[in-house]
Order: structure tokens, then sequence, then C-alpha cells
């Protein structure tokens, strides 16, 4: 799918004053004044509708100009509006038949993590997401979307089943991250993580990933390994949130905006690092203000991958999915590789044999290190 920045579906504009977030004050006060000039239409009789017009065009253009140059730390605040399309929306708006299942089988039911049957344009699919919850309760009951080890293992439950029957996996991803108390690690928080990362590079059946909102460390890893990876246009994906990092690197949450900068989590630089395969736009102002064309911007995108991957064989997945994990990492320069004096090499994508024989380079002077 092309890495197109534009919505077929008319922009729209802002429904409430609830809806604007702190760098949007510009928008707010026009969005007043189209609210104002309605209000006085409606209660006055008033003919306003050319005025009307003239500054819902004043509001779209700017929206347009503001979204177009979203700073790192703007781009995090609208992946976090309280309003976004979380992974029920999507499941009421594009998915069917869901069908969803429960437990580990071990511990409980972890409710950050949603996991059931499902169709989509026609596709039958194991569909797994993070769930935030929508008010305070419900909120509190799924843990603002921190999962803990029974998440994942339910998860990964899923998806051995979802093997089984040979369906595709979809997994929505919304998280600042893994739940980190000491219940969670108590029952082995990193231990489920690591195994669903291992299991999912060799897993039998296409696997579909797609940042929602918040791709926030481990707890996004979890259920991010695939064969195509996705990310709206303004969300972010993140080893650590930018209040974590700051606080880490600067002791204080107060550095977050520098420290987003510093982690390129935009889907723009992650792109550009070869790390997601896609960007889906999203409409203006964000999926917050149109989310039925969020929906049909993401259903396009996952029925479009079902068909393109249920024309490979599984094996075909297998190895290409495999190429993808091992070429993550352009950063990495072989020492073998000769290099121009004066010159900075071009960055470009690692091909999987460089990668294999740095690796291998690397695990072999590691075994040699154990065994003395």
């Amino acid at each position: 799918m092309p890495n197109d920045t534009k919505t077929s579906s008319p922009p729209a504009v802002a429904r409430s004053l609830g809806d604007f977030l702190e760098f949007e004050k510009p928008l707010q006060r026009l969005q007043h004044d189209v609210d104002e000039l309605e209000r006085e239409q409606r209660e006055m009789g008033r003919d306003l509708v050319g005025e009307i017009k003239q500054q819902r065009s004043r509001l779209r253009t700017r929206m347009r100009r503001l979204y177009g140059s979203l700073t790192p730390w703007e781009t995090v605040l609208v992946a976090r509006h309280p309003r976004r399309a979380l992974t029920p929306d999507y499941i009421r708006l594009i998915f069917t038949d869901f069908c969803e299942l429960h437990g580990d089988r071990t511990f409980g039911d972890d409710k950050a993590l949603m996991t059931g049957f499902a169709r989509i344009g026609g596709h039958r699919v194991m569909l797994i997401g993070h769930n935030k919850g929508k008010d305070i309760k419900e909120r509190v009951a799924c843990n603002f979307g921190c999962a803990h080890p029974e998440g994942y293992r339910k998860s990964l439950r899923a998806m051995r089943l979802a093997e089984k029957y040979g369906l595709p996996v979809v997994c929505l991803i919304d998280t600042q991250g893994a739940y980190p108390g000491i219940g969670s690690e108590e029952r082995g928080i990193s231990h489920a993580i690591a195994t669903n990362l291992m299991e999912m590079s060799r897993l039998r059946t296409p696997i579909i990933c797609v940042v929602i909102g918040e791709g926030g460390s481990g707890g996004a890893l979890g259920i991010g390994v695939g064969d195509r990876v996705a990310m709206f246009q303004h969300s972010f994906y993140s080893v650590i949130s930018p209040e974590g990092c700051a606080a880490i690197l600067w002791k204080t949450a107060e550095r977050r905006k520098h420290a987003a900068e510093a982690l390129k989590l935009t889907a723009q630089e992650l792109h550009k690092l070869g790390i997601i395969d896609h960007i889906l736009p999203e409409p203006l102002g964000g999926v917050h203000r149109d989310i039925e064309a969020a929906a049909a911007t993401l259903e396009k995108y996952v029925t479009m991958s079902l068909r393109e991957l249920g024309r490979r064989t599984i094996d075909t997945v297998l190895r290409a999915r495999s190429a993808r994990i091992r070429g993550l990492g352009s950063f990495f320069i072989d020492p073998e590789e000769p290099r121009t004096r004066g010159k900075t090499p071009r960055a470009r994508r690692p091909s999987a044999s460089r990668v294999a024989r740095i690796s291998g380079r690397f695990s072999s002077v590691g075994i040699s290190a154990n065994l003395s």
C-alpha cells in the first residue's frame, strides 16, 4: 500500500471544544466563532450561511497547516487523545461476527488485551488488540491498556489456535507499555513477552500488526511481530515513553519534548528506518475527528494485506518474515566492509546475509568467552 497522506473522505472539522489539545488554541478560537455564528443563526433567524462557510474554510485551512507540521511531542498528544478510536470501536465498525476468547488457562483473564474470532472484508481472522477503556470505570478494569503476563499468554493461546485452523492474525496495538507492577513481575511479564516474540516470529500463519494509537515498549512488541507492520499517521511507536526517557536521561519529565524528538517515534521516522512498512493516513485533525473514515482506512489496509499474503505459501511467508526481522537495524555497520575515506556511507538496510554474518561473529565470540 503506498504511503499516501491524503484521505478519500472530506476533511472533518472539530465537533466540540473538548476535541482541542493544548497546541490547538488557534483552532479553538476559530471553532468558537463558527459555533457563535451557528447559534446566532439558529436563535435570531438570520441567514449567516456564507459567513459560516467562510469560517469553516478558514478552520480547515488552519488545521491542515497545523497538522502538516506536527512536532513529535504533539504527535504523542494526538495519539493519546481521550476520544481516539480504540480496539472496541474498530470491532464495532469494521469487524463482524466477533467471538471473544477469555483467559490464559493458567491465572486469569486480562481485559487489557482482547482476543477473538472475527471477520473483516470477507476474511476470517483471529483478532488481538489492546483496550484502554472509554470511561474511568472501564479504564480501571482494563488497567489503562497495560497488560499483565496473563494477557500476553492469552494472546499467544489465541495465535496458536489461529495457526491450528489456518486463520491469519490481526493485531491492533495501543498501549503505553506492559504493566510494571510487582504482581506482573512475579508472574513473569518479561518471559511472557519474550515468548510471544519468539513464537510470533515462527507462527505458521500470516500476521498483520497496526499501531492505532500508542505503541509503548515491550507492551507493544508483545503482539507486534508480523509480516506487515503499519502505523496510523499520528500514532507513535517507541522503546519507552517520552516521560520515562526524560526521567532517566535528565531526571525530570519536563524534558519530555526533547525526549520525543530524540526517540524518533513518529510514523514518518520509523518508516525511514524500515521499522514499519506502511503509514495509514488519518482524517484531517486526527482519528478522533472522524472515526468512521479511519476505520475504513484500516479495513482497506488489512483486507489488501490479507489478500496479498494469502496468495503466498506459508513457507514463503515465513522466509520473508525472517528476512524482515533480521534486516531490522540499518544503523549497524559491518566492519569487514570497506569505507570511503572522508565520506559518510549512504544509509541502507543490510541484507539478511550481512546481518547473519555479523550476528554469527558476535555469537561465536560469546560462545568462546563462555567456554573459557
